[in-house]
């Protein structure tokens, strides 16, 4: 069996950082992971500097990545004008999110529920590019508490998307949920954050379920404004360490991933969440 891991360090874990790094930094760890065989990178967001001051400058960062065979970029909108930025950087894919909540969509991206799913609907028929939708908040939500999976499900059978991504954006999901949810949906993605501990078992659970897609973080960067103390995402060598010893095939070179992590904890100065960076890989 073969999956497909995007790490989405890069944006997901750099947008929750105290500092902004610069775009060549940024785009560094892209072409890090690009050398690790990650077959997806999420390289940037295209979203206003001022709301996220953190991915400010997303098309240096593009223009300074080093492409590599066999890695396929992607980028990160919120609304039709991100996307429109997006697509004219020559990025692979697009990444577009919305939330499965009104005061989610709300606060993340200053739009109504309706308004999200009829930007996503205009940016699916428009995009030349394949265009993956991620459905934030999938189980629970910061605002509006546990989120109803037959919401989820509508959303997702709505939008004809390429793929369908679903995220435990603040990190309050359990297995049987996770199962649960991917086989309804059958969406073939899941987005998950290890905030209570539950990710890497709800990570085992989508794959049971017929998930094919992970999005991980390299050395669990990450977590949600939305949600105080949230931890990040999976870390994306534990979760390349966790699927290969299981015969589960990545494609990933793990060595090269976590000297990526060690590097960007010496980039950050601090220690990161992720624990096979540290403990190191084993073949035994």
């Amino acid at each position: 069996m073969r999956v497909t891991i995007c790490d989405v360090g890069p944006r997901d874990g750099l947008q929750n950082e105290p500092e902004t790094l610069p775009p060549r930094v940024r785009a560094e760890l892209v072409n890090r992971l690009g050398t690790a065989r990650l077959p997806r990178i999420e390289a940037a967001s295209f979203v206003r500097p001022d709301a996220v001051p953190q991915m400010a400058g997303a098309e240096d960062v593009v223009n300074a990545i080093e492409r590599r065979d066999g890695t396929e970029y992607s980028g990160l909108a919120l609304n039709v004008k991100g996307y429109e930025r997006l697509a004219a950087t020559g990025l692979d894919r697009v990444n577009f999110t919305l939330a499965a909540t009104e005061s989610f969509s709300r606060r993340n991206a200053n739009q109504s529920l309706p308004e999200a799913r009829a930007a996503a609907a205009e940016v699916i028929e428009r995009s030349e590019l394949p265009v993956t939708v991620t459905i934030s908040v999938a189980f629970g939500c910061p605002f509006e508490g546990r989120v109803d999976p037959g919401v989820v499900a509508g959303l997702a059978s709505e939008l004809e998307a390429d793929e369908i991504v679903l995220a435990d954006t603040i990190g309050v999901a359990t297995p049987r949920q996770v199962h649960a949810l991917v086989e309804r949906t059958r969406a073939p993605g899941v987005h998950l954050h290890n905030t209570r501990n539950t990710g890497y078992a709800n990570a085992v659970a989508a794959l049971d379920a017929g998930a094919t897609l992970f999005d991980a973080s390299c050395a669990g960067l990450g977590g949600c404004p939305y949600a105080p103390r949230a931890t990040g995402n999976i870390a994306t060598e534990d979760l390349v360490y966790l699927f290969s010893g299981d015969g589960v095939e990545t494609g990933v070179d793990i060595d090269a991933l976590i000297a990526t992590s060690e590097w960007l904890e010496g980039v950050l100065g601090r220690r990161l969440e992720g624990q096979v960076y540290r403990a190191g890989a084993w073949a035994g």
